[in-house]
């Protein structure tokens, strides 16, 4: 089974990054079906590749359902996040969606992701 990371790219002193990145982190992301695990990632970090950077550099905060490990992953991006979902309406919005992301199933290269 590969392995599935809500992605979050974020920026630092962006104060809706930090609203998205404290609901998902107060919302039990194991106990989606299938689970996830939360990576917040600064795309202004020096390592991040620069298609990366220029796809999401004006939109972050931007949430990706990405499957599979470093290299040529699957990857969705999913809606925006309303800040008014939280708690259990947060947790049945990620599960709707990332299920309709995973019949999706785009692909796309991220070649570094971290």
């Amino acid at each position: 089974m590969q392995h599935l990371s809500l992605v979050l790219y974020t920026r630092e002193g962006c104060c809706l990054c930090e609203g998205v990145e404290e609901h998902l982190r107060s919302v039990n992301l194991q106990g989606l079906v299938p689970p996830l695990e939360l990576r917040v990632i600064d795309i202004d970090q020096d390592d991040i590749p620069l298609d990366i950077r220029a796809l999401y550099d004006k939109e972050v905060p931007v949430i990706v359902l990405a499957l599979g490990d470093k290299g040529k992953r699957q990857c969705v991006e999913l809606p925006r996040l309303s800040p008014r979902l939280k708690g259990d309406s947060l947790f049945k919005w990620l599960q709707k969606v990332c299920f309709k992301a995973l019949q999706t199933n785009q692909n796309c290269s991220i070649a570094d992701l971290k």
